[in-house]
């Protein structure tokens, strides 16, 4: 958990980058990348927090669209969707779970 002082700053923060990448009227659930980044480098190593947030958001930016073409809604839900498979895979380790063997067994 953040103080309400790091909470603030990280809205800040987050506005500002969000505004420099010309990204209009993104609202970021920061609290769930907190938990997930958290989550990730608990249960793989520490560098796996940052990697695994922007695999997260690079999914979820694909899985909504790009540009106009994505909504608010389907953005949440490709957040939700892709930290919910981030959360799974935290919870099998660093060398188990479904992705321990590739692309076996998936869709692909």
């Amino acid at each position: 958990m953040t103080t309400d002082n790091e909470a603030r700053v990280l809205d800040e923060w987050s506005h500002r980058l969000a505004q420099a990448l010309q990204i209009l009227d993104l609202e970021v659930d920061q609290e769930l990348l907190l938990d997930l980044a958290r989550k990730s480098a608990d249960s793989v190593i520490h560098a796996a927090a940052p990697v695994t947030t922007f695999l997260v958001g690079y999914a979820a930016g694909l899985d909504a669209g790009t540009g106009s073409a994505g909504s608010k809604e389907s953005s949440s839900a490709s957040v939700a969707k892709a930290a919910g498979i981030a959360f799974q895979l935290c919870e099998d380790g660093h060398d188990g779970g479904p992705a321990s063997k590739g692309w076996a067994d998936t869709a692909q």
